[in-house]
């Protein structure tokens, strides 16, 4: 088998036809400008062809170097394809991580994948959102490695880089009194219904607003994982929704408002989340990005 013209040299003669300047591609290239002329002279004894038309002005493609090119540029891009693939596999198999998150921790947890990404680019990170139900469901089946859940945390679980996000507003419909309100405060939502969710585990944040507003509840669910979707609750005149600040700067809406709420010291409060029995090194991978994202946000 022939071995054919060297890559090396088809790619001085590619530089060449960009630049249509022998100079220019040596420069690009990183080589002398001899080096490219006999890397060229060299790819054209080799076809038996004149690759370029030269003056002592300029250079210009022949006919055969215009209809070579696109052949070049191929062999080249080939070559290119196959050394990255090469290197692929010479790093071995790509570790994947699967996380799933409560969605109001969707921010962080962006923060967390790029960073992650940077830190460690042999690790893929699989992202999926989910209640606090299927997060804890998707752990103890093994199809997650870790989970991003709000508190309580279940006591089987191992828990690491714990946060807090702040519920300092009150969604409630466009149109609504309270929506002019600069501040509000419990005693205003007197003969309001606030929604909740059925399951308040004491000391929770739940828990201590349902102490504060001792009015009408109206449960949603058994968790509220997804404040997003209970808007559509607030905008159909349902109730009231306190909303955590990463929502407030995340979403907007024509039909609801969200205004400033003094309900205390309210907050939920988050962690990393693992099966105690399943430490692994892109688990402590992932434990240390979301540690860093934490603390450079």
């Amino acid at each position: 088998m022939e071995a054919g013209p060297a890559v090396r040299d088809v790619g001085c003669f590619a530089a060449v036809a960009r630049h249509l300047s022998f100079s220019r591609a040596a420069a690009e290239l990183g080589l002398s400008q001899p080096a490219v002329s006999q890397a060229v002279g060299r790819l054209e004894r080799s076809l038996g062809l004149r690759l370029f038309d030269r003056t002592s002005r300029d250079v210009r493609l022949s006919r055969a170097g215009t209809e070579l090119l696109p052949h070049a540029e191929a062999l080249l891009a080939g070559a290119a394809a196959f050394s990255a693939e090469a290197a692929r596999l010479a790093a071995g198999p790509r570790a994947t991580v699967s996380l799933v998150y409560a969605p109001p921790a969707g921010p962080l947890v962006a923060r967390v994948a790029r960073r992650l990404a940077r830190r460690s680019p042999a690790i893929d990170v699989a992202l999926r959102p989910a209640g606090r139900g299927a997060a804890v469901a998707a752990l103890a089946s093994g199809e997650a490695a870790a989970a991003v859940l709000g508190a309580p945390f279940p006591q089987d679980l191992t828990t690491a880089a714990r946060f807090h996000v702040p519920v300092g507003h009150l969604a409630v419909p466009e149109g609504d009194p309270l929506a002019a309100t600069p501040l509000v405060r419990p005693e205003h939502l007197v003969r309001r219904t606030v929604l909740v969710p059925g399951n308040r585990p004491p000391a929770g944040m739940w828990a201590r607003l349902a102490a504060r507003l001792p009015y009408r509840h109206h449960v949603v669910a058994d968790e509220i994982d997804d404040f997003a979707a209970v808007l559509d609750l607030v905008a159909a005149g349902i109730g009231l929704l306190p909303v955590p600040q990463l929502l407030v700067s995340s979403i907007r809406r024509n039909d609801v408002r969200f205004v400033p709420f003094d309900g205390g010291d309210l907050r939920l409060t988050y962690a990393l989340a693992w099966p105690r029995d399943r430490m692994s090194g892109t688990v402590m991978a992932l434990v240390q990005a979301v540690q860093e994202s934490l603390w450079t946000r």
